[in-house]
């Protein structure tokens, strides 16, 4: 399977008509479904998406807790916006930081009981969302191809974005 598309770039570097669709499609489809499923979310529990995400991703993760700089790079926020992001989550009882026994600059985030409560009623209605508005739309064929292609994709944007290791 190809990795790269075969056609040749204008001299100019300008998309063509093909690359332009596809690269606009995706950053449409992208803002519009994140809009639609944090408005969703939002109003039913009073939880925005990327804070629906931060309880996820800690609810998945070993010992319910992750260390910050992962959490940030998995929800691809910014360190600073993670750390805002977190000390709203703090306030509201949904999740806790611990200190890193093993780095005393480190610091993990940890789903509490009432964080748990949060994401499970609120894990209905976000799937709900994801169904009806994308994978309804899709065959279980095309769902395979944007799978792989996703797959294909994603380290090559991760690994430009740069690594950080964090300690811990």
């Amino acid at each position: 399977m190809p990795t790269t598309t075969t056609a040749q770039a204008p001299a100019n570097g300008a998309l063509d008509d093909r690359e332009l669709r596809a690269w606009r499609g995706l950053l449409r489809v992208h803002a519009s479904l994140s809009k639609a499923l944090d408005h969703q979310l939002d109003r039913e529990h009073g939880l925005p998406l990327t804070s629906y995400e931060v309880l996820k991703y800690l609810a998945d993760a070993e010992g319910e807790k992750m260390r910050m700089c992962d959490l940030a790079s998995s929800v691809i926020l910014s360190r600073s916006g993670l750390t805002r992001l977190v000390d709203r989550l703090e306030r509201d009882g949904l999740l806790v930081r611990e200190s890193c026994t093993s780095d005393a600059r480190g610091q993990f985030a940890k789903l509490t009981p009432a964080g748990h409560q949060k994401l499970a009623a609120a894990r209905v209605t976000h799937l709900a969302g994801v169904r009806s508005l994308f994978l309804e739309h899709l065959t279980p064929e095309e769902l395979d191809v944007l799978g792989t292609v996703w797959d294909r994709v994603l380290p090559g944007a991760a690994g430009a974005a740069g690594t950080d290791d964090c300690g811990c």
